[in-house]
C-alpha cells in the first residue's frame, strides 16, 4: 500500500463554527452584544407592563420603537466607519440647526420646548446629537496628533458646549448633562491631560454661584434643594423621591411579587413607566431583580469597552468607548436620582424606560459599535 493510505484525517470540528461567525460577520453584527441588549429590552418589557398599570397600549408602543430601534441598529451595523467620519462635522451641524429650529418653531410640553414636529410625527433633535457630538469629537481627534494641544481641547469644548447650551434653553437639563458627558468622554479617551481635567474641575467649581443664580431656572434649583432634604416639602417637590425610596425599600431582598407592587399599582409612585420604573422593579423584583439589571448592563458595557480595546483606528477607539461610556452614565445617573444620590433631572433607565426618539437613536448608536466590532474582525481574519 502507498504512504498516503496511511494518512489520518481529523475530523473538520470548526467547520460549524466558523460558519456560524462567517454569519455574524456577514450581517455585521456582534452576536454577544446583540444577545444582551435583547435579555434587557425583554426584561425592560416585563417591568414595563406593571410599570404603566397593565397598559397595552404602552406596550406595543414600546414594541413599536423596540422594531424601529432594532431596524435602525441593523442599518447603523452596516454603515462604512470611514463614511461616518468623512461626513462628521456636517452631521453634527445638522444637529446644530434642528436644535436652534427647536427654540424658534418647536413643540412645547409641559413647559418646555423640546421637540418638532412634522405633522405625522415628531422627534426631539437633542437624541440626534447624543450621537453627533461624540462622533464629531472622535474625527477631531482621529486627524491630529495625540495627546491634544490645548488650542484642540478649547476647540472641542467649544463643539461639546454649544449644543448642550442649546439643550438647556429647552429647557432639557438632564440631555444637556447627557450631550457634555458624551463629549468630555471623548475628549479624555483622546488622552486629555491631568492638568487640563483638574483645571476642568476647578472651572466647574467656580462656575457654581453663577450658574445657581442666573443659569438655573426655579424648578431645578427645587430638585437641588429637594436632593437635600426631601422632608422639607413631603407633598410637593420632595413628593417624587420620598415615594421613590419608598418602594426601593419595601421591595427587599426577593420583592413582592410581579404587579403586586404597592407604590406603583396604587399610583404613589410618579413617572413610574418613565424615569422612576427602577423603583417599580425594586419593589417587585427586589434586589435580586435589580441586581439581574445590573449584570446585564455590566455586560453590555463591558463588551462594549472590549470593543474599543481591540478597534482598529483612533476614530473607531474613541467613538467605541464613548458610547460605552456614556451609556454607563445613563444608568448611573437614572439610579442615582432615583435613589436620592443626585438632582431628579429626567433621565430615562435605558432599553427600560417607556421610550421614542431616545430608544432609536439609543439602538443605533449600538449599531455603530457593531460596526466597529465587525471592522476589527474584517481586518484581522
Amino acid at each position: 500500500m502507498k504512504g498516503q493510505d496511511f494518512v489520518r484525517r481529523l475530523p473538520d470540528s470548526g467547520h460549524h463554527f466558523k460558519s456560524a461567525t462567517s454569519i455574524w460577520r456577514l450581517i455585521h453584527l456582534d452576536p454577544l452584544l446583540l444577545l444582551a441588549l435583547l435579555f434587557i429590552s425583554a426584561y425592560g418589557l416585563v417591568v414595563l407592563y406593571s410599570a404603566s398599570g397593565h397598559s397595552q397600549f404602552m406596550v406595543k408602543r414600546q414594541l413599536i420603537f423596540f422594531a424601529l430601534g432594532y431596524i435602525a441598529m441593523l442599518a447603523a451595523a452596516q454603515i462604512n466607519l470611514m463614511f461616518i467620519e468623512r461626513f462628521s462635522f456636517w452631521f453634527y451641524l445638522l444637529g446644530v440647526v434642528l436644535l436652534v429650529l427647536v427654540l424658534v418653531i418647536g413643540v412645547g410640553a409641559k413647559g418646555a420646548q423640546r421637540w418638532l414636529s412634522l405633522g405625522f410625527i415628531r422627534f426631539q433633535p437633542s437624541e440626534i446629537v447624543k450621537l453627533a457630538v461624540p462622533i464629531t469629537i472622535a474625527a477631531f481627534f482621529s486627524a491630529r496628533i495625540l495627546p491634544p494641544r490645548f488650542i484642540h481641547v478649547l476647540i472641542a469644548l467649544g463643539l461639546i458646549l454649544l449644543p448642550a447650551a442649546l439643550i438647556v434653553k429647552q429647557p432639557d437639563l438632564g440631555t444637556a448633562i447627557l450631550v457634555t458627558a458624551c463629549g468630555l468622554i471623548g475628549l479624555f479617551l483622546a488622552g486629555l491631560p491631568w492638568r487640563y481635567i483638574i483645571g476642568t474641575v476647578i472651572v466647574i467649581a467656580a462656575a457654581i454661584w453663577p450658574m445657581w443664580h442666573f443659569v438655573m431656572h426655579d424648578y431645578q434649583k427645587r430638585r437641588v434643594l429637594t436632593l437635600l432634604d426631601p422632608e422639607v416639602d413631603k407633598l410637593g417637590a420632595g413628593w417624587n423621591i420620598i415615594q421613590s425610596k419608598t418602594a426601593i425599600g419595601s421591595g427587599g431582598w426577593e420583592g413582592k411579587g410581579w404587579m403586586k407592587g404597592t407604590q406603583s399599582q396604587l399610583d404613589f409612585l410618579p413617572e413610574s413607566h418613565t424615569d422612576f420604573i427602577i423603583a417599580v422593579l425594586a419593589e417587585e423584583f427586589g434586589m435580586i431583580g435589580v441586581l439581574v439589571l445590573m449584570a446585564g448592563y455590566f455586560f453590555l458595557i463591558s463588551r462594549g469597552l472590549w470593543i474599543a480595546a481591540t478597534a482598529q483606528s483612533t476614530f473607531s477607539r474613541i467613538l467605541a468607548g464613548s458610547i460605552s461610556l456614556t451609556f454607563m452614565v445613563y444608568v448611573f445617573v437614572n439610579i442615582g436620582m432615583v435613589s436620592g444620590l443626585l438632582p431628579i433631572v429626567g433621565v430615562p433607565l435605558p432599553l427600560v424606560s417607556l421610550g421614542g426618539t431616545s430608544l432609536i437613536s439609543l439602538l443605533f448608536g449600538f449599531g455603530l459599535l457593531m460596526a466597529i466590532a465587525t471592522e476589527r474582525k474584517r481586518v484581522t481574519v
